[in-house]
């Protein structure tokens, strides 16, 4: 299997001193044409992310989560509103310089894994190492240093469809901060995972995001792992209703009623964006 790996463009989005966010959203808003008329999936966005923050985005189906997942990861452009990411606007940026920014300075985790068949549990790792065209041996040095600190080391050689769920997360962890983003972006991270997987899975990804000072946004509905937020922002009908903590979800998972203002936010995507190249199969 070729890798198909697009122009190196350099990018420089390294954060300025006096701004401790990694990201932050000013008033985003995305509509989309229905029949004669439009409608307006999000308005009026607004919410920050601080490095070493690990946000939580909550809200029922169809609150405009997948629009804003899509956004923040450069895969949408809003029909109004700024982005800044570690204090610099990047909606202006080209679709080259967009990839790289996918690349070199977000990790994603996703809900069904996305590894590649075909690839061992230390291929798999390498992946974005290999797309900022690392040297294969220190790419797969840095992998298995990464394999070590999830756990999974013995079973590197291993094809994913020979593990569990909750080895397929952590490797696929593993994968996502290996290359040391700055912000890890990860879409319903559990939904496949029994509760203790999930558990274990969500302490080594936070584990991780604190050591690197990265920052973390999770889209959820699990209420289960809502302890290891931050920040949980809910939103409904296309904007963020109110901002809290673990301490203030009632009993029906949702936010006791704080000041809606800037928060932290979320972020997932289909299919993992910095590989430049078509996964026939992956689990």
């Amino acid at each position: 299997m070729g890798l198909n790996i697009t122009q190196r463009t350099p990018l420089n989005l390294t954060p300025e001193t006096a701004n401790d966010y990694a990201v932050q959203v000013k008033q985003v808003g995305k509509k989309y044409k229905q029949g004669h008329g439009e409608t307006w999936v999000i308005r009026e966005v607004d919410f920050n992310v601080r490095r070493g923050e690990f946000a939580f985005l909550v809200g029922p189906s169809g609150s405009g989560k997948s629009t804003l997942l899509s956004i923040l990861g450069c895969l949408l452009t809003p029909d109004e509103g700024e982005i800044y990411f570690n204090g610099k606007p990047i909606l202006q940026l080209g679709p080259a310089a967009q990839t790289a920014l996918r690349r070199d300075y977000i990790g994603f985790v996703f809900q069904k894994f996305q590894l590649i068949r075909g690839l061992s549990a230390i291929e798999n790792v390498a992946v974005p190492l290999t797309l900022q065209r690392v040297a294969a041996s220190e790419a797969m040095k840095r992998a298995g240093e990464m394999l070590k600190r999830v756990g999974l080391w013995e079973y590197r050689s291993s094809q994913p469809n020979r593990m569990s769920p909750g080895q397929c997360q952590r490797i696929a962890i593993a994968r996502a901060v290996v290359a040391s983003p700055q912000l890890v972006l990860a879409d319903e991270p559990t939904a496949s995972l029994d509760s203790q997987s999930g558990r274990e899975a969500m302490q080594i990804l936070k584990r991780l995001v604190n050591e690197t000072g990265a920052a973390a946004v999770v889209v959820t509905h699990d209420a289960r792992i809502y302890e290891f937020a931050d920040q949980i922002c809910e939103m409904k009908n296309g904007r963020i209703e109110s901002v809290g903590n673990s301490h203030q979800v009632t009993a029906s998972g949702t936010v006791e009623q704080n000041r809606p203002g800037p928060v932290g936010i979320p972020v997932g995507l289909p299919i993992a964006p910095y590989i430049q190249f078509e996964i026939g199969n992956s689990v």
